[in-house]
């Protein structure tokens, strides 16, 4: 169902787009339009993860990194993709104290998956787990390239829309004339962006239920989930801050003071993904019926049973 959602937006941006260029611009119009939008996107589609990574300041780790932690995040990562039957993805880091991940590329073959410094430092294991899976899903499901799909066809009606405004505004004998012209320009950018951020937050949900079969646990994404939230409306992210379009690559919305679940959020409300998740959770211990484990041996204040910190008051770990 999530796919045919997703065709059917597709479909809704390709005809929107093909009912401004015959109203605007004819044929020649559209064909300029579309191949300068197209050479745009086939550039950052072919380089997208690397444009990020840069971007972000994103540094490459694995399991020889001399903290403990992020050798833990680095296993979990590759256990969980050999398990989703994902090839080894590029495991990186990105400093910055804001709890958050995201992951690039533009098919499994060419992925990047990475977390902020400020997720391995507030998050358990378990949560990070969660997380990275819901990640790997967003990869298994091959997101960035609809959202790459999305984004070609949105730029080219940005496009046409500048095209009418330069080019087409005297045009009277075309049916609106320049009001018809002006309220192009104005309402087919909104529109498509409209339809990307339906798709956007279609997969989020998505990733979040295969994710949650990746990980086996649902409640430990459902509680980062909460964590992340509420985190990033205190801490800022100054890159995201000043590259706002990379935000719908997060897990959750990145820029602060931004969050608010409406028409124009690329995330759904975190409180909708959470009881999703719960839900899914409730499902899967009715089907397990599995025994009660044996308890774990108790952690030290402010630790886990594996090591990772608990949510602290203020960000503290190795990156300072």
């Amino acid at each position: 169902m999530n796919h045919l959602k997703t065709f059917i937006l597709l479909a809704a941006l390709t005809a929107l787009f093909m009912g401004i260029g015959y109203l605007i611009g004819g044929a020649g119009g559209m064909a300029i339009a579309l191949l300068l939008a197209g050479g745009m996107n086939l550039f950052s589609y072919w380089n997208a993860d690397k444009i990020v990574l840069k971007m972000y300041k994103a540094q490459p780790v694995d399991e020889q990194h001399p903290n403990a932690v992020v050798r833990n995040y680095v296993a979990d990562v590759r256990q969980m993709a050999r398990d989703a039957g994902l090839p080894q993805p590029q495991v990186a880091i990105i400093p910055t104290d804001q709890p958050n991940a995201f992951a690039t590329g533009r098919n499994p073959a060419n992925a990047a998956v990475c977390a902020t410094t400020g997720l391995l430092d507030m998050l358990t294991r378990e949560e990070v787990r969660g997380v990275m899976a819901h990640e790997l899903a967003h990869v298994k499901n091959r997101d960035t390239l609809t959202m790459t799909v999305t984004a070609t066809i949105a730029g080219a009606i940005a496009a046409l829309a500048n095209f009418a405004m330069f080019f087409g505004g005297n045009d009277r004998e075309r049916p609106g004339g320049i009001i018809g012209t002006l309220a192009l320009m104005l309402l087919a950018p909104m529109a498509a962006g409209l339809v990307q951020m339906a798709i956007s937050r279609s997969r989020e949900y998505e990733a979040d239920r295969v994710g949650a079969e990746i990980a086996g646990d649902p409640q430990a994404l459902a509680s980062a989930l909460q964590k992340i939230d509420a985190y990033a409306r205190r801490i800022h992210n100054p890159t995201a801050e000043r590259n706002p379009a990379s935000g719908q690559l997060f897990i959750i919305n990145p820029l602060a003071g931004r969050g608010a679940d409406n028409l124009f959020s690329t995330h759904p409300a975190t409180s909708n993904r959470v009881r999703a998740l719960m839900e899914m959770g409730a499902r899967m211990r009715l089907r397990a019926r599995a025994p009660t484990p044996e308890p774990l041996a108790a952690a030290a204040p402010g630790r886990t049973t594996t090591g990772v910190p608990t949510t602290p008051v203020r960000p503290s770990g190795p990156w300072g």
